[in-house]
């Protein structure tokens, strides 16, 4: 076929695709909420800043409680009152139960395994369940009590130490953190992993303290940020934020990390023996992939993503800065006289 003909083909071509499109496109007109009008390919992504929420909210202030927006290749209804909270969250909350596949869901979360980011189904029911009736379970976070309370006595040694006692000013910022991750960590894996380096056994560095607090930074960031290959596929293999490399580089860190601690908590359990007892949510995990009457097995994979998770739950919990920030002004005698 010669050039010019090929060209004409391909334009007849192009323009029946574009009637039928049109003519579905008149057929299927729906009761659309109010938005922006969005761009080719971009959608309104133009609108969204590099806080995403802040962006929405004020979106949502002149488009109402009930709007939709276009992420790229894909609407988006958004609710932001409460009437909208209960009618997504509790009136239809099966049909808006799913989430989408997102690249953080696939790189940080192996594979969609943990609760997060996992598909509805059998396995996110069986793993609501795992979460509600033993890793945050009122009796199971209660029976941490006396973690929060040590590593909180500790924190106001460290701040009389450093200078607290003396009547200078001392920045709380970076003690609180280290608490908050202290009492995190000895829940969900047993020990604290900011006070010195984590060594395999033939003494090669795993992560440092200051590798393992950029872990968590990262983690909590890169599953809150806008990934433009999320909304428009296929432009996700340009990674043209540099998210999914910054995820692939973390999900090889964590798996690391983490393969250490489930390694360390088999063998304990091997050891042990009958005399075995649960001392953190490692240890109830592993306890989980044991059982036969599950109706979908805990892989190995999915012990590590729950252990991950766990840690990021508990870190958005009430129990730990936000309950250190709020206590009332007293002097370092008076608190601990209260804590015992």
């Amino acid at each position: 076929m010669e050039l010019p003909q090929l060209a004409s083909f391909l334009g007849v071509v192009l323009a029946t695709v574009l009637f039928f499109k049109a003519v579905l496109r008149r057929r299927r007109q729906y009761n659309l909420p109010p938005g922006p009008k969005p761009w080719p390919i971009i959608g309104n992504l133009n609108l969204i800043g590099t806080l995403p929420h802040r962006s929405i909210h004020a979106l949502s202030k002149q488009y109402g409680p009930l709007m939709q927006l276009q992420f790229g290749s894909f609407p988006v209804v958004v609710g932001s009152s409460v009437e909208m909270a209960k009618f997504f969250l509790k009136t239809h909350d099966v049909v808006f139960t799913d989430r989408p596949k997102t690249a953080a869901g696939r790189y940080t979360t192996y594979n969609y395994s943990d609760i997060t980011w996992s598909p509805y189904g059998t396995y996110w029911r069986q793993a609501r369940k795992m979460c509600l009736t033993e890793l945050f379970s009122a009796k199971r976070l209660e029976s941490y009590e006396y973690i929060r309370r040590e590593e909180v006595l500790a924190l106001l040694g460290d701040l009389y130490r450093g200078g607290a006692g003396a009547g200078r000013v001392v920045v709380l910022k970076d003690y609180l953190s280290t608490v908050s991750l202290n009492v995190i960590t000895r829940m969900v894996m047993g020990k604290k992993y900011l006070e010195k380096e984590v060594r395999d056994e033939a003494g090669a560095v795993i992560t440092t303290p200051e590798e393992f607090k950029w872990m968590i930074d990262e983690l909590f960031l890169l599953n809150g940020v806008l990934n433009i290959g999320d909304s428009i596929p296929w432009l996700d293999w340009m990674d043209l934020q540099g998210y999914i490399k910054r995820m692939k580089k973390l999900s090889k860190m964590f798996d690391r990390f983490l393969e250490h601690v489930v390694d360390e908590h088999s063998e304990r359990r091997g050891r042990e023996g009958e005399s075995f007892v649960v001392k953190d949510m490692v240890d109830v995990l592993l306890q989980f992939a044991s059982d036969p009457g599950l109706e979908v097995k805990l892989n190995r994979e999915g012990v590590k993503a729950f252990t991950q998770v766990s840690a990021t739950a508990i870190a958005l919990l009430p129990c730990t800065e936000s309950e250190l920030i709020m206590v009332t002004p007293c002097s370092y005698t008076n608190v601990v006289g209260c804590l015992h």
